[in-house]
């Protein structure tokens, strides 16, 4: 965004800073030929009122002396000519009269005009500055006097000080782009700060909030954005503590209504006691949505404490602990690919993650089934892989898999309340680490426990070179 707008800030400068050097420019240079050009039209004039004198050869002569000396002394060529056009003395016979601007000139001067100041000239404008005066006696025009100035000098002087302007535009625009700078920055840095906190309150930080800053429409942005913050979590805390509360109130009477249920069992005859297993079945459900409701508010609330895991030994640590369950349906954990690896993460939220997914991958295989367990790392990223050779799921299930309360409707007869995977996808986001599936080869379910690998130990070297 701040590129975008400084694109739109810098020509805006530019333009500005254009518009205001090109008249400058135009001023300074004309000033200078103005100067130039009134001080030869004064030193012309002076030979034209000597011209009016000069009646016989002697004058002539001295006229002559006089042209030359000034062509000497200022390196400015000159001469008087009479009414014909022409010349009775020159400072220099390679004066070419014929040229057109001389030409033009005196032909204006034969007419009784005196010059004016010519277009500016321009340092890439090689041509001299000529000036034509008219020699009038008693009200005639008896001839002309002209003079051609080089304006090499005049040229290099105004060369420099467009010089001095381009620098001083160039100046001015870079200052004028670091303000820019600073000010797109003090505009935008309250946009990407609100950015970040609202990525943070998606991933869960709730207690995220912003320093008001900038200018006062995003300070009062800011103070809005917090005040809805410290709305959502408080509405996030009293959901999950209603929902904490009714579990813990609801656990004891459900244990109270099985006990009573199992002591009914012996006063029933046969018929009654199917009625009342199906009804233990549904209380022993029904206790174990409780438990897992209050599971999932308690990683709710669960901060993380990441440290370097060995996820080799999580990996079989967690399948021993599941190794007496998986024996009664005569499942097999086996490991491919399974080497030392070191991820960032919080080891008791990890492993009841992967508690979660070993439950379930137990639950839906197939008696006498392999669970294949694995972990590789790439990109920096530690992922562990639990593939099942259970029904798996359809393409069209897979964007519901992990939600909570879904199931397959192909596995509503086996126990369970969808928030197994729930419950383990959000330990997950607590420390850092993603939940994945994709279909197994050639049938089953992969699901993918993806972790932050942790930050590698610098070399010897660099470590005796740092100290």
């Amino acid at each position: 965004m701040r590129a975008r707008l400084l694109s739109v800030l810098i020509p805006l400068i530019a333009l500005v800073l254009v518009t205001l050097s090109l008249p400058l420019a135009s001023n300074l240079a004309a000033a200078r030929q103005q100067t130039m050009f009134l001080d030869r039209l004064q030193d012309t004039g002076m030979f034209a009122s000597l011209s009016q004198q000069s009646a016989d050869q002697l004058d002539t002569q001295v006229l002559a002396e006089d042209l030359v000396r000034y062509g000497d002394v200022y390196g400015v060529q000159a001469a008087v000519l009479d009414r014909t056009g022409a010349p009775r003395a020159a400072s220099s016979p390679s004066l070419d009269l014929r040229s057109p601007q001389v030409a033009a000139e005196i032909r204006q001067a034969l007419a009784g005009h005196q010059s004016v100041n010519p277009d500016t000239i321009w340092p890439w404008a090689d041509r001299p500055l000529v000036v034509g005066v008219p020699v009038v006696r008693n009200g005639e025009v008896i001839g002309a006097v002209v003079t051609v100035s080089p304006t090499t000098g005049l040229r290099a002087g105004t060369s420099r000080e467009l010089a001095v302007i381009g620098l001083a535009a160039m100046a001015a625009l870079g200052l004028c782009v670091a303000v820019a700078f600073m000010l797109a920055t003090w505009v935008l840095r309250p946009v990407y700060v609100l950015g970040e906190a609202a990525g943070q309150i998606r991933t869960g930080e709730l207690s995220t909030r912003v320093a008001p800053s900038g200018p006062v429409e995003l300070r009062t942005l800011a103070a809005s954005f917090n005040d809805m913050a410290h709305a959502v979590e408080d509405t996030l805390r009293r959901q999950r503590s209603f929902v904490a509360d009714a579990s813990h109130q609801l656990r004891n009477p459900l244990t109270a209504l099985g006990l009573r249920l199992e002591s009914l069992r012996d006063d029933l005859d046969g018929p009654h006691r199917g009625e009342l297993t199906a009804v233990q079945e549904e209380a022993d459900r029904l206790r174990m949505v409780v438990e897992e409701l209050l599971e999932l508010a308690t990683a709710q609330n669960t901060r993380a404490r990441p440290v370097d895991l060995d996820v080799r030994a999580l990996l079989t640590g967690r399948a021993t602990a599941w190794s007496t369950l998986a024996r009664r349906k005569d499942v097999t954990f086996r490991y491919e690919g399974l080497t030392r690896r070191l991820a960032f993460a919080d080891p008791a939220l990890t492993g009841s993650a992967l508690d979660a997914v070993l439950d379930n991958a137990i639950k839906f295989s197939p008696d006498g089934a392999d669970i294949t367990l694995g972990a590789r790392e790439e990109r920096g990223i530690v992922c562990l892989t639990v593939t099942d050779l259970g029904p798996g799921l359809l393409p069209q299930e897979q964007q519901w898999i992990g939600r909570r309360f879904w199931r397959s409707p192909t596995s509503q007869d086996l126990p369970g309340s969808g928030l197994g995977l729930s419950i383990a996808r959000t330990l997950l986001d607590a420390t850092g680490g993603q939940l994945a599936f994709a279909p197994a080869q050639p049938q089953g379910l992969r699901v993918s426990i993806r972790l932050p690998a942790a930050p590698a130990e610098p070399a010897p070297w660099k470590a005796e070179q740092t100290a």
